[in-house]
Order: C-alpha cells, then structure tokens, then sequence
C-alpha cells in the first residue's frame, strides 16, 4: 500500500508540474499490474535469462528527460521525470506525450560499485529506435534498430570515482521513416496503434573481466542426442580453455572441456542419454553452467543458462499430407496472434508476472502456439514461453511502410531490415520456444522473398521459414500460410509445403468499462455476449477440424490474444482484466484440434492436381444413368475439370459451354472398405449440380461454390458403397442468370473421399 501511494503522489506531482500532460488520453484504462509499478519497482528482474552472470546493476527507474529540436545540442536543462523502461507515449512513463520530429533526450547517473574493476557493460534490451550514447561527455556510440539489445563497454569513458553521468539521445521517425517499427503509426487508427519511442526495455550495467565469454550458442540435437556449445571470447584467450557442465536439477548430465578454439570461437559436444524431451505438455529444461578457464585452469568468467531438448521439422503424416512435426510426430499447431501491446506500457509490459500472465491465459485457454506478431518482446517473455511451454512463430517487425508508397524501400532499407532481422534471429537463437521465423507479412514491405526465405534458413536450419504470412506466398519456406476473416479457411496443397492458416478468426465483443475509447470500436464480427461469441467460436472450430482431416492443414493462429486500442477481438479485455469466454468451455472445444487425424482414403479424386478422366455427355441420358449398370459406351472419356473461363486457366482442362452435361465416373470397393468410412463430397461448381452415388442423389448443389468446398454424405448405415464397381454420377448446369464475376463463367469438379471410422 504503502508502495503505491508513493507512485499515485509520484503521478500526480507530474500531473501538477506538467500541466495536465498525463491526461492527454482521458481516463486512461491501465492493468491491475499498474499498481505495483513505481520509481524504485520498474522491471527489477533479470533481464537476459539465457546468459547469466551474477552480478549486475538496474539502471531502471527516474531519468530526466527533454524533447527537442532533432539537430540541437546536448540539453542544458531538462523539463522533468521520466520513469524508464517506459516508452515516453505510455501512461506508465509518467509523462504520456508524443514525440514526433523531436529528439527525445535521457539523463541519469549512477556509480559503479567499487568491487567491479575489471571492465563495465552498458546493456539495453531495446531503444527504439536511433540510440546515441554517452558517458561523462564521451560519446560512446550509436544504434539504429527498435527491437533488438545493444552493448557499451563504459570502462575507458568511467571517472575514476564518483558520479558517472550518462545520457542517451533518441531519433524515431516511426510511420515517416523506413524502419521496421510493426503497427506503430503516428495517427493510430484501425489496425495500427500508439507509436513507442525511445528506452522500452531494461537498462543495466555488468562487470566482465578481460577476457570474457562474449556470445553463448546452444543447439540441440536430437537425432544425435547431443547439445552443441559455441562461445565466442571477448579478449585475449592465450592458454584459454572452455568447460561445460549439464544440468538436471542437482544431477549432473554431462561434461566437457576444450583448449582449442576454432575461428576463435570454443566448440564443444556434449551427449544427452535418454534425453528428456521439451514440448508444450511438457516443457523440460536442462541448465547448463560455462566456465571459461585461463591457462592454470582458474576460472576467469562464468556464464549460466538452459536449453530444451527437442526438434521441429516438416514431415508428411500417414495421409500423405504435410504436418508440421515436433520431436519426430504430428502436433497440429493453434495459437493466438499476440501483438504485445499494452494500455498502459504500451510495448512495455507493467511487470514481470504480466508479461508470464499473458502466456499461462493462453495454455489456460488450450492453445499450444503463439505468433509473436510485427513485435520483438523483451527476452524474458521468451524465458517464460520456454518455461511455461508454448510454440513461437516469431515476425519480423515489418518496414518500408512509408506515407510515400507502402511499399518501398532502396538498398539502404533494406540493408537495415535485413540487419535488424539478423540480429533477431541470432539474439533469440537459444530459445526452444520459438519454431518458425516469419519475415513477412501480407506483403508490408516485402521484397525478395525467395533470397529472404533462404537466408534466413542459412540463418537457422533449426527451424522453420514461413515466407510470408498471409496473400503474398513466393513459393518459398516450408509452409504455404493464407490469412481469413472471420474463416476458417486452408490454401490450396502445396506439393513441397504445409498449409497453414496464419489469421482467422477475430470475433469482437467490447465489454465496457474495459475498452480504449467508449464508442467506435471494432471486430471483424461483433457480438453483444459472452455466450454468442462462445457459439460463433464453437462453430470457427468445427469448421477449422474439417479443414485439418479433409485438406490437410497443419496449424492455424486465432485472432487474437486481447483486444488492442479500438480493436475488440481479442480472448481478454485490452486490460487484462476479464477473459470474454469461459475457459473451460473454450479449452475443451479447442482439445477437438489435437486429436489424431483418422486416415483418409481416395475413391474419387477431384482434378485439382491432376485431371482425372470421365465418361462425359450433354445429351440428356435416360433415367437409369446414374446407376451402374447404365451402358455408358456412346459417352466420351475426357479430363476434369470441366468448364468455361474467358481467361486460360489451368483448372479447365475439357471445355465445357453447352446447357448442361452428365458424368459418370466408375471405381470399385473392397469388402474392407464397405462401412469402414465417413464419405464426404469435394466439390467446386458453377452453377446449379446434383451428385449420384449408385443412383442414390447424395447432394443437391445450389447456385456456385467460390472454391472447392467439403460436404458430407448421410451414410450412417454404410450402405452407399457395395462390394465391386460403384458408380459416382453428376450433373451439372450452365448458370441460369448472368455469370459470376471473374473470368470463370461455368465449372464443374467433384471428388469423393471417406474418413475412417474411429470407435469412441
């Protein structure tokens, strides 16, 4: 209590001071998470959990701040508080002000304490997004890049005791530059949010000996049942060496030593017996201790971390399909799109325990997967998804996206986009958590997508590209994404890649008291109760378990996580504060997405990918023609599928523009295949068609199909199909009215598949 009237006094002295600053958006909505926030409480823990050192100073909390002319001066005067890592837009900063064109200016100081004497680290999780830095009137350097961590070494800029002042100057040009910078835009609107500028993630200082471990690499393999280990020193490594030990709680797992560095890094292989394996339903963790020795054997530097044993991969299933894999078996991946902002920190959560609480709602709610959206999170929301066990499809923020052209961007941005995503991957590299990089997004500056693609598997082998999340696939990465509102839906089969559905879904409801503004706010469909949204949502995930049985899909991300400023479709309220459906209900219609996939068999396939041939007429048969003992020999075998385009198109291999046409297509059943399956239609039509199956109509087909879609046949007694030749029969009608739009003016393809039967 006592902690936070101590914040609210803090808060309002700046409200007096500033004029009411704090109130430029009125009333606004905060966490529960804010009330532990304070000038002496701002982010205290550890902020690099897969490299430890024990020794480290918090340089969060109250700075000085200014904003001013981009070309002017170091400040002489600075006009408040700022509380840091706060982003200085966000109610929590203490200031809440935008920036624009300005320099935005920081200052602290701080003393070293005097056991550190070797050298002094100045570590930042993220500025974001032009850092220039110095240190007593040393300019130490500059950083361009809003997502990714930096370093100073401080030890030739320190006095020799005392005071050390430090100040920091930032340049964000935000939606005016060609950055990556995600959804920040200065006039926030629809799908793009308050911008954050300058110091967003954790501000500290490490002492490091001379000689230093400077980088840490761990790659599981699970195929050989190793870890590999490379450490890169910083320092002369003469008479050097490098020993590692595994960790399973107090047991030790393994150990090994090396003097012999290679390209100056220290490579060692240590092997996992019986290795315990990570996953989400059982997120285990080894730790593992470096010591780096000098030639006595003494130890010079000691570094701590962990790695999870498991492996990601693209496999095909026992339907020949392409799955996305996890530690050798299928595991359909469904997520949440997690976009990571805040009411009240915007990029920056309040806490600790807010950040980890957003991750166990989501495995509370039954998801498996989160896509990390246009956003880089601190490196402990990693930690905590490594943790708490939960896949990670990671985005690249995207860039080029310029009031000029949207899409732009000249060697120099690109030059910059490509070197923040190196630093990306590489600085989250050790995280098991994370399983798929995705550099685009519905083409937000995309350029050279296949090049992309590639490098970044050059990058990372170890994991999965997706080229380009949503409507601009180039044909590259492991898997072929599309995005659908409200959906579900699955791309076309790909003959080398998974299908995957990369958004759907975005169900709104806004629960007031608990929104960004009163009125104005938006779903892409919009309900007025828990318990509508709750059927909406039942129905989205029947629809989505078709898509996986009968047309292969690998993994889907549900819009979204919470709702964000004026966007309403999230799982919870922008403030955390109320999860719209109820849990339990929400999580076991999900647990319907991981059962196993039953087998699916071909009896006859559409000519999607191959045409397949028919015995075809337009001359009206007699009535018995849909059975299979009609005499079909006057009919013309000729391949599917059938129809008219006034463009070439690869799906009409037999033209057809008469009234109407009949098909009869004959394949035979095995004894075993009689009752074994649930059959069902695939069919794409324009315009009217009925479907026979041994004289028995099986479905009436209204109208056009957009695509090809799923029906089920009613064939509960398993009757439909007799031992030997069947027959399936069509027929089909030229559209009655005008065309559809689009150069496809009539069309007719079906196929039949079954499921098999699994006893409950």
């Amino acid at each position: 209590m006592k902690k936070q009237m101590v914040w609210v006094l803090w808060i309002a002295l700046l409200i007096a001071v500033f004029g009411g600053q704090l109130s430029a958006q009125e009333g606004p909505l905060v966490t529960r998470w804010a009330d532990d926030v304070s000038p002496d409480h701002a982010l205290p823990e550890y902020p690099r959990p897969s490299m430890v050192r024990d020794d480290w100073l918090n340089l969060n909390g109250l700075w000085d701040y200014a904003l001013t002319a981009p070309d002017a001066a170091t400040p002489e005067s600075y006009q408040g508080d700022i509380l840091v890592p706060f982003p200085i837009e966000s109610y929590l900063s203490g200031v809440q002000a935008r920036v624009n064109d300005e320099a935005l200016w920081y200052r602290r100081t701080f003393t070293v304490p005097e056991t550190w004497t070797d050298h002094v680290l100045l570590h930042f999780g993220a500025v974001d997004w032009e850092a220039t830095v110095w240190l007593n009137g040393v300019e130490l350097g500059t950083h361009r890049g809003g997502y990714d961590a930096f370093s100073f070494d401080l030890t030739d800029a320190l006095a020799e005791d005392g005071e050390q002042e430090l100040i920091v100057r930032v340049l964000d040009p935000t939606d005016s530059g060609a950055q990556p910078r995600g959804k920040q835009i200065r006039d926030p609107q629809s799908i793009w949010y308050t911008p954050t500028t300058g110091i967003w993630q954790t501000v500290w200082l490490e002492p490091v000996p001379d000689t230093a471990i400077h980088t840490l690499k761990l790659t599981p393999n699970l195929d050989d049942s190793h870890v590999e280990v490379i450490v890169e020193v910083a320092g002369a490594m003469d008479g050097s060496s490098l020993r590692a030990v595994v960790m399973d709680d107090e047991t030790e797992v393994a150990t090994a030593q090396t003097a012999e560095p290679d390209a100056g890094q220290f490579v060692l292989s240590l092997p996992i017996e019986s290795p315990e394996l990570w996953s989400p339903d059982s997120p285990f963790l080894y730790d593992v201790q470096i010591d780096l020795l000098d030639k006595d054997g003494g130890v010079v530097d000691t570094v701590s971390s962990y790695f999870g044993m498991r492996k990601i991969s693209l496999e095909r299933d026992g339907n020949d399909e392409w799955r996305l894999f996890l530690n050798g078996e299928p595991l359909f991946q469904y997520g949440l799109l997690d976009q990571g902002f805040w009411p009240d920190g915007l990029y920056t959560a309040p806490t600790d325990e807010a950040l980890r609480y957003d991750i166990e709602a989501t495995k509370q709610l039954g998801f498996n997967t989160i896509r990390k959206h246009v956003k880089v999170e601190p490196e402990r929301w990693y930690y905590w998804a490594d943790r708490l066990g939960v896949l990670v499809w990671q985005d690249m923020p995207g860039a080029f996206m310029t009031s000029v052209d949207p899409f732009s961007h000249d060697d120099a941005s690109a030059a910059q986009f490509e070197q923040e995503m190196q630093r990306m991957v590489e600085g989250l590299y050790n995280h098991p958590s994370i399983v798929m990089w995705v550099p685009f997004n519905e083409g937000w500056g995309q350029y050279d997508t296949v090049r992309i693609s590639d490098w970044v598997a050059e990058l990372d082998p170890t994991r999965l590209v997706n080229n380009a999340s949503g409507w601009t696939d180039a044909g590259a990465g492991d898997v072929l994404d599309m995005h659908a509102y409200p959906g579900p839906d699955a791309p076309p089969t790909d003959p080398d890649r998974a299908s995957v559905l990369g958004e759907f879904g975005g169900l709104g409801l806004p629960l007031s008291g608990h929104t960004w503004q009163t009125e104005a706010n938006w779903g892409y469909r919009d309900y007025t109760n828990a318990e509508a949204m709750l059927t909406a949502y039942t129905e989205l995930i029947s629809h989505l378990r078709e898509l996986i049985e009968k047309r292969g899909l690998a993994a889907a991300i549900y819009t979204q996580t919470t709702d964000v400023e004026i966007e309403v479709n999230g799982m919870m309220t922008y403030d955390r504060d109320i999860i719209k459906m109820d849990v339990d209900a929400v999580a076991s219609v999900n647990q319907a997405l991981y059962e196993p996939v039953p087998q699916r068999y071909t009896f006859v396939p559409t000519s999607e990918v191959e045409g397949v041939n028919w015995l075809v007429t337009n001359e009206m048969p007699d009535a018995s023609w849909s059975d299979v003992e009609f005499d079909d020999g006057a009919w013309v075998s000729q391949a599917g599928g059938f129809g008219f385009s006034t463009e070439p198109s690869s799906m009409v291999r037999t033209e057809w523009q008469q009234p109407q046409i009949w098909l009869r297509q004959i394949f035979t059943v095995s004894a075993d295949e009689v009752g074994a399956y649930d059959l069902y239609l695939r069919v794409h039509h324009i315009e009217d068609a009925e479907v026979f199956l041994n004289g028995v109509s099986i479905a009436r087909l209204p109208l056009s199909t957009t695509g090809y879609v799923e029906l089920p046949v009613s064939d509960s007694d398993g009757t439909l199909l007799h031992i030997g030749e069947n027959v399936l029969a069509v027929h089909a009608y030229q559209p009655s009215f005008a065309p559809p739009v689009g150069p496809l003016k009539q069309y007719i393809d079906v196929g039949l598949y079954g499921l098999e039967r699994i006893e409950p």
